[in-house]
């Protein structure tokens, strides 16, 4: 339930050690690692003494760019300790969207990985900063970057100009307990503790800046509709950087006391193991996931038993795949939650209880405190059940704005705070959601999110590219994938492989168009805008590359 005494990050950890300390709080079985809640507390103390030795102040920014590994968790909860704001990168970025996160965010912290999926992060990083190979770690001046001055490997050998993670253990570990304590003494829960970047129809990314109290009342309402215990086991193959991640798993778990499962990179064969290995009682996960797992070919080997409740989320469910996890995977209290990044992120969940027609039909109903309406996009004007409309939602799970973009802060957040989602949706008599459609032309592939006007403003860098329109087209695997619509300069030959070529390395893989059309003319409305719908039917009726 909604928590009328708002708490820090530092605070609702040690509730929970208060509670449950000696019970297992985090399990890697992937790195045969096991510590109690009073343990986990002591590695994320002796982080954040680090941090405070590094010289990172209260409100600096701290970005976090790897995948599920413990020191990801750790950084997560020392950041919050330490009054520092967790930029989250996706782990899918390459060299243009990583300047442009590390820029706009002004980060003075960059922790990563060394490398993933064959893409080496150290690469990128030394290519937007080559000064890290002259300069003594904590002293990067950078031309580019000239905020960032910290550069921590969690993994590989070190590196020029670049701390290892030891080094900041090893600065925790001289950290006086006395600087700690007056550090958190100093936090409110209204601070931004926490910064998600999410593409926008302007075409850049925005950094939406989340408090203390936002996501630990997310964590706290959706725990509270999935009845998680300090009995559950939950096992998290979903992202960090996503909320749904680091709020919807790693804190959620901390505001029950339940053990935390992770899964360093999501491998359905990891997850089967792991459910069976740790008896997990909850999982999490897009729609993609769930299918991965169930059609594994080594599905029926593994002992599913234990499950009971968790969240599936990111984009719509089938109801053939609901059944499927409900009756075949045996999570029969599964539930489904609506929200964005900017509203920490759930909205709407269902109830454990609900009937399968709830689960696939809406998202739920609007979490404790929280408000919804559906208002008329033209009029503004509230419109009645069961009608069509956009959803606008309001309460302590708002972000506290944009970073640096009042513009869009305010045309997100109206005057009487109702935050203004984009999405179409309509309520019925009991409160519950419908989600119908988007107002934005917002691609959903596997749970990420894909803003057209992004992939059209990097592909217009092409030489030879004179216009493109993007949008997104139904797919059987991920829901939705790119479909790119492409004029070339007169005279010019371009291929579809060369369009991809230009893509691979410089945008995430997943914004990558996978069906590309070269046109002479778009269809147009009399005012001269773009119909993208008849782009979304001509797709389909063309040849998909």
């Amino acid at each position: 339930m909604y928590q009328s005494n708002p708490l820090t990050i530092a605070e609702l950890l040690d509730e929970t050690v208060a509670r449950y300390g000696d019970q297992e709080g985090v399990v890697y079985p992937e790195r045969n690692l096991r510590w109690t809640y009073r343990q986990f507390r002591e590695e994320c103390n002796r982080v954040a003494k680090g941090l405070l030795n590094l010289g990172v102040r209260k409100g600096s920014h701290l970005a976090m760019w790897a995948t599920n590994h413990p020191e990801w968790l750790l950084t997560q909860f020392a950041s919050g300790k330490a009054g520092a704001v967790l930029v989250t990168v996706n782990t899918n970025y390459r060299t243009k969207e990583l300047e442009y996160l590390l820029q706009q965010s002004d980060a003075e912290t960059l922790i990563l990985m060394e490398s993933y999926q064959g893409a080496s992060y150290v690469e990128m990083i030394q290519e937007i900063c080559p000064e890290l190979n002259q300069c003594k770690p904590g002293d990067l001046q950078s031309k580019r970057l000239p905020r960032l001055k910290n550069v921590i490997l969690i993994e590989g050998e070190r590196r020029e100009g670049m701390f290892i993670w030891e080094d900041l253990i090893k600065l925790g570990e001289e950290g006086r307990d006395e600087d700690l304590y007056l550090r958190e003494a100093s936090l409110t829960p209204d601070d931004v503790i926490n910064m998600q970047y999410t593409s926008g129809t302007t075409g850049f990314p925005k950094g939406v800046m989340l408090s203390h109290t936002n996501i630990i009342h997310n964590a706290q309402s959706i725990t509270e509709r999935m009845k998680l215990t300090a009995n559950d086991r939950l096992c998290i193959p979903v992202p960090f950087f996503h909320c749904f991640g680091c709020v919807m798993g790693t804190l959620a778990s901390v505001a029950r006391g339940a053990t935390m499962v992770p899964i360093i990179k999501f491998d359905p064969l990891i997850v089967l193991e792991t459910i069976e290995s740790e008896k997990c009682t909850a999982i999490h996960g897009v729609p993609t996931m769930f299918i991965a797992e169930l059609n594994h070919p080594e599905f029926h080997r593994y002992d599913l038993s234990s499950l009971r409740t968790g969240i599936m989320a990111g984009s719509n469910c089938p109801r053939e795949v609901m059944k499927r996890v409900m009756e075949v995977m045996g999570v029969q209290e599964i539930t489904i939650a609506y929200g964005q990044t900017e509203s920490s992120p759930v909205i709407t969940q269902t109830q454990r209880n609900d009937s399968i027609k709830c689960r696939v039909e809406t998202v739920g109903r609007a979490l404790p405190g929280v408000e919804v309406k559906v208002i008329d996009p033209e009029t503004g004007l509230e419109v009645t059940q069961g009608i069509q409309g956009e959803v606008c939602t309001r309460g302590p799970l708002v972000m506290k704005g944009y970073y640096k973009m009042r513009e869009a802060t305010e045309l997100a957040i109206d005057k009487e705070g109702w935050l203004h989602t984009g999405d179409l949706g309509a309520l019925d008599s009991e409160g519950y959601l419908c989600i119908t459609g988007r107002l934005k032309d917002m691609i959903i592939r596997g749970g990420e999110n894909i803003y057209p006007r992004e992939i059209e403003e990097f592909l217009y860098t092409h030489p030879q590219i004179l216009d493109v329109q993007v949008v997104g087209i139904p797919d059987e695997k991920y829901g939705e994938k790119v479909a790119a619509f492409i004029r070339v300069v007169e005279g010019i030959t371009l291929t579809a492989a060369e369009v991809i070529s230009y893509c691979d390395g410089r945008i995430a893989h997943f914004k990558i168009p996978r069906t590309i059309h070269f046109v002479d003319t778009y269809p147009m409305t009399a005012s001269g805008k773009v119909q993208k719908y008849k782009l979304r039917d001509l797709a389909g009726e063309l040849h998909h590359f």
